[in-house]
Formats: structure tokens, C-alpha cells, sequence
């Protein structure tokens, strides 16, 4: 391995006039480029891709996924959005947000622009899973997609409490037609059978 001087199985540069020869683990160490699209190329330091933007950081820049400072100028370590080139961000960052995303979900963190983005992540090396993303895992979000279901109303007359209610009538169950998050009887907040919309206290 040209990086760690072990032996053992490795990977070549695959530029053609190269016979650097590294392992896979220690291909980032070293600052080469591992592309996880076919036909899965990799390249030593001196012949890896490079961005092909032409922009430096304003002083004082900020990496949008952990707020730290990000280099002056693009490396193999700080990289900037192609679409927008204002997004700049540490590969360990972006990478980290790619595992987490997803290739479904991923895209510039400041212009959220998809299309140059992902190109450029594939040719960079970014390792991005064909997959949903891990917020998607068990459902977490689940419940977002529930209806409010229940009377709020200080005083809640229904004999089958504020967690029940019936299709019509003066036990139908109406939302806040502002911010559906509460909910009321007709009849526990005095509502007439042609009243169609009502607004909790906090609208």
C-alpha cells in the first residue's frame, strides 16, 4: 500500500499511467477518491477528480451541517456546492449527511439542488446509499399524518367523553380550521348545525 507501506489486498489507481496500489480503508487517510458508482473506480492523490468550480470561501465560512469553519479554499477535505457555489462543507460532513439521507433525500443543504449535486457527490467520492432515509426507520414520523381527534372544549358534554364522536350531528367532532390541532363537539362550544368552520381560543 502506497499509504501505510502494509501488505495485503489492495485496489490500483485507476488512472492508466499509475501503479499506485492502496487499501481501501486507508484511501481516505491518504486523500485518494473511492466512486461507488460502476464500475467502481479508484484514484491515488495525484490523479483523483477535482471540483471544477473556480470560487474560494468568503472569510469566516461556516460548513451549513456542523457550523464549523471550513477551509479558504476547496480541498479534499472542504468541497462546495456545483449549483449554487455558495454551500460549502467538510467531506466527513457531507458524507455523514449522505449515509443518513439517503439518495432518495440528499441534496445541497444551503440551494437544495439535486440534480448537480448528486453528480458531483458520485464523482467526489461520496458514498450515498440507495435507500430511504434513517428519519423514514419505524415509522418515526408516523403520527405527523394523524387527524386531531379530539374535544377540547373546557367543559366536554359527551356521554362517550372527548375522545369519541359521531359523523354528524351535535356530537361531530370539528378542527380548528386554522391550525386543526384542536378540536371541539358542536354542541360543547355551542355550535348551530350550519356552522361549518370554527377556530379554537389560541387562533
Amino acid at each position: 500500500c502506497c499509504i501505510c507501506g502494509q501488505s495485503g489486498a489492495t485496489i490500483m489507481c485507476r488512472d492508466e499511467n499509475c501503479d499506485r496500489w492502496f487499501h481501501l480503508p486507508c484511501a481516505k487517510e491518504g486523500g485518494c477518491i473511492t466512486q461507488y458508482i460502476n464500475p467502481y473506480s479508484s484514484y491515488c492523490p495525484e490523479h483523483r477528480p477535482e471540483q471544477d468550480v473556480w470560487v474560494t470561501p468568503e472569510p469566516g465560512t461556516e460548513c451549513p451541517i456542523c457550523m464549523e469553519p471550513v477551509e479558504e479554499r476547496k480541498t479534499f477535505s472542504t468541497m462546495v456546492c456545483p449549483a449554487c457555489k455558495r454551500a460549502w462543507f467538510h467531506r466527513d460532513c457531507i458524507q455523514g449527511q449522505a449515509m443518513r439521507a439517503g439518495l432518495l433525500c440528499l441534496h445541497c443543504p444551503l440551494c437544495r439542488d439535486i440534480q448537480e449535486f448528486l453528480t458531483l457527490m458520485f464523482i467526489m467520492g461520496i458514498r450515498i446509499p440507495f435507500r430511504l432515509p434513517t428519519w423514514e426507520d419505524n415509522d418515526a414520523f408516523a403520527d405527523l399524518g394523524e387527524r386531531h381527534s379530539r374535544c377540547n372544549a373546557r367543559e366536554c358534554l359527551y356521554p362517550g367523553g372527548r375522545e369519541e364522536a359521531e359523523e354528524e350531528g351535535p356530537w361531530e367532532l370539528l378542527l380548528c380550521s386554522s391550525c386543526a390541532a384542536e378540536g371541539t363537539h358542536r354542541r360543547c362550544s355551542g355550535l348551530r348545525s350550519r356552522i361549518r368552520s370554527w377556530e379554537c381560543d389560541s387562533c
